[in-house]
């Protein structure tokens, strides 16, 4: 996350620097695509995305694995002993077994479907798996001509500009994806949602899903596909936005309509029988996040989703990584695990640490969740009962900063609360002694310089301020 800005800037400048008349955009994972699109929405150029697609499955004893959502519940397992050292290396050999990106519903997945659902890939381009022979056969499909006249070319303003609204509600997005999304909805014209209360009014946690995916359940990215699942779900909750353009000169309902009739099975379920109800993630407000926070409820556990519990706080990774393991450090199952200085500038680069581990004890006892918060991101391939992206984050004062072991946090995800129940003249206090963390070495010049600088929050995507539509300190000035 660090470096996507860097890609954006280094991607615009590349193609403002060709005689292009447009560019093909050939991304891969979680933040070189929307590196990508953030480029282009700044030049804005005709372009179209390809991404690599998903790797094949891996196997372990019969049992069937996707990276990295199984490296992370088989390396818990060693963690808490039941699985050894050898049993561990050979898990490992076997998770990535051929080219791609992870091929469960994490975020490249996910960065993947989104693209499409904006109408940056050809129609059915999300979705293919690049190490079957049928992974080239979409950039290969012509696009259609009504006449013998060559149609313009549309721009991506014209074709984002409306079709954000399909890839908020497209299904089964990842948490830190509606942090990923901002920033090209902040870099092209106006009249997109531009608060994370506008996002979260329009994804889909309110209706019934009827698409499941791994993490989030047991189904392959692969099954999906062959289910025709982009089909049925465009069909279904996309229909209000079938006139919206593709790169392709269709439309979105053109496209659709070409596609063969969806059929009877279980992976993509009609709306009349969902998998369950309510949607994959939840923005989170209160005394800990005035600026929000994310919550993927799909992927946490329904016991915990209204918890109290006692803090018990790491101030940076490097005291999470010393002490998590530590027999002696006093946690308990019913506790809440505090990571900050992990967020955008504290970290810097907000990296996926939000995944906090199940202290070592506490795994070896059967333990296998606990609420976890923190101003870092987590994979979309994690799971658990996990609120990140808090903001402001620690580093720069936000709430965060001031909390300390001991003190009481409430999660209430149906109400769309987090907060550090502690009385605010406590708080005062708490506040008026914080002194910021020591600059990180290497500040003073470079891109960490820059970064640093202009860095925006996780509700503003990350972005740097400058490369804003409309600057900060400009449109709030």
């Amino acid at each position: 996350m660090f470096l996507r800005n860097l890609m954006a800037m280094d991607a615009e400048e590349m193609i403002r620097a060709q005689p292009m008349d447009s560019v093909v955009l050939i991304g891969g994972c979680d933040k070189t695509v929307p590196a990508l699109l953030m480029a282009a929405a700044s030049v804005d150029l005709p372009a179209i995305l390809e991404v690599t697609g998903p790797m094949i499955t891996g196997s372990w004893r019969g049992e069937r694995l996707g990276a990295c959502t199984d490296c992370r519940r088989f390396w818990a397992m060693h963690r808490a002993g039941k699985v050894d050292a050898a049993e561990i290396a050979e898990i490992g050999d076997r998770l990535a077994p051929g080219p791609g990106t992870c091929m469960v519903m994490g975020t490249a997945s996910t960065m993947a479907l989104v693209s499409e659902a904006l109408g940056m890939m050809l129609p059915g381009g999300g979705a293919i798996r690049r190490s079957t022979p049928t992974g080239s056969v979409t950039p290969r499909r012509p696009a259609p001509r009504r006449s013998a006249r060559p149609e313009r070319r549309p721009r991506p303003s014209e074709i984002m500009q409306a079709a954000l609204l399909n890839a908020i509600r497209a299904p089964g997005g990842r948490r830190l994806d509606q942090r990923r999304r901002p920033p090209g909805r902040r870099r092209r014209p106006a009249g997109s949602p531009s608060t994370l209360d506008e996002v979260d009014r329009l994804a889909p946690r309110r209706r019934c899903w009827s698409t499941s995916s791994r993490p989030d359940s047991t189904t392959w990215r692969t099954c999906r596909r062959r289910a025709g699942w982009r089909r049925c779900c465009v069909r279904s909750r996309l229909r209000s936005s079938w006139k919206l353009a593709t790169v392709d000169g269709r439309t979105l309902g053109e496209a659709i309509a070409a596609a063969p009739a969806p059929f009877p099975q279980e992976v993509v379920r009609p709306a009349s029988n969902p998998i369950h109800s309510g949607g994959g993630i939840r923005v989170l407000h209160g005394n800990l996040a005035p600026n929000g926070a994310l919550i993927k409820q799909a992927a946490a556990s329904s016991t915990l989703l209204v918890h109290t519990g006692r803090a018990v706080v790491f101030d940076l990774l490097r005291d999470l990584a010393e002490q998590i393991d530590d027999p002696d450090l006093e946690v308990a199952a019913e506790d809440v695990l505090v990571l900050r200085n992990a967020g955008p500038k504290g970290a810097p680069g907000m990296p996926e640490a939000g995944y906090i581990p199940i202290p070592k004890k506490l795994a070896a006892q059967g333990v296998k969740d606990m609420v976890r918060i923190s101003d870092a991101r987590m994979s979309g391939t994690a799971f658990g009962t996990i609120v990140l992206h808090i903001s402001p984050e620690a580093a720069v004062g936000g709430p965060l900063a001031l909390v300390e072991t001991g003190d009481a946090i409430a999660l209430d995800v149906a109400a769309g609360r987090i907060d550090l129940l502690v009385d605010a003249p406590t708080l005062e206090a708490r506040r008026a002694a914080w002194r910021a963390p020591p600059p990180h070495p290497g500040s003073d010049r470079g891109y960490l310089k820059l970064y640093l600088d202009e860095v925006l929050q996780a509700e503003d995507g990350c972005d740097f301020d400058f490369l804003r539509r409309r600057p900060r300190a400009t449109s709030e000035g």
